[in-house]
């Protein structure tokens, strides 16, 4: 059993949670929770699991069953809390390795609706954009750079496992990634206060890709410009802007009215 915070293997854990310097070196990121872990299992993509000692106890079935092919190191409790990034962590981590998808991943079907995110900098937007992106059925998330890091620990919880399950990438060219899918008949669709347009008036063809832009600035000019459709999202009272997950929902949920009508 680990009981010491100085343990290497702890401290290189701690780092993962804390460093996206070192997830990006590792390829790994960490995530916390049994369904978390289930999930990773099933993927395949386990790197090597820590489990409580109390979440040992706890197991119904053999450990060498539960954790099958995995290999895992049981670690004090008092270890396991200050190891976890969570309040009332469950008592089992994992480091995973990173997906990895290419932009032609998100070319090749005739349908296809993405979610576009510039600049987007709230882990809990990030991961909230991400699982509402999977329930409103897009097929893949593309993000600036400058986008906050989608393993950042808050962000993958706020997935809810939707991390593993929908394609996503990160771009060096925001806007030529925009002229590349226009150029493979996508159509960009943004938001904007000055549009007259209501977003649910506009017709979203088959091949959409909804933009969703920074918290504070909303999309950038260059990006407003370039939108094949603009459209607003009505607002009462006095408010300047929506939550941009908020927003992100309703344009997603919107595309996936209309394409199932």
């Amino acid at each position: 059993m680990i009981s010491s915070s100085s343990n290497v293997q702890i401290k290189n854990l701690i780092k993962l949670q804390k460093n996206a310097r070192a997830r990006r070196e590792q390829n790994a990121f960490v995530t916390e929770g049994q369904k978390m872990f289930e999930e990773a299992r099933e993927l395949d993509i386990i790197i090597r699991a820590y489990i409580s000692e109390s979440y040992l106890n706890e197991l119904t079935i053999p450990a060498k069953d539960y954790f099958k092919k995995v290999e895992y190191e049981v670690v004090s409790d008092k270890v396991f809390q200050e190891t976890a990034d969570t309040m009332t962590p469950q008592g089992i981590l994992a480091i995973v390795k990173k997906p990895s998808y290419i932009l032609e991943d998100f070319l090749k079907n005739q349908t296809s609706h993405l979610l576009l995110l510039e600049d987007l900098r709230d882990p809990g937007n990030l991961g909230t954009l991400l699982r509402t992106a999977e329930g409103a059925g897009m097929t893949g998330v593309i993000m600036s750079k400058e986008t906050v890091d989608l393993f950042n620990p808050k962000v993958v919880r706020s997935t809810m496992g939707s991390i593993f399950r929908l394609p996503f990438l990160y771009v060096e060219d925001f806007q030529n990634t925009l002229k590349e899918l226009q150029s493979k008949k996508f159509s960009i669709i943004a938001t904007d206060l000055q549009s007259k347009q209501n977003y649910t008036k506009e017709h979203y063809p088959d091949k959409s890709a909804i933009v969703i832009g920074n918290e504070s600035k909303g999309i950038s000019d260059t990006t407003r410009k370039q939108a094949d459709i603009l459209v607003h999202i009505p607002m009462c009272g006095k408010l300047e802007s929506l939550n941009a997950s908020v927003a992100g929902g309703l344009m997603m949920y919107e595309l996936y009215r209309q394409q199932n009508n």
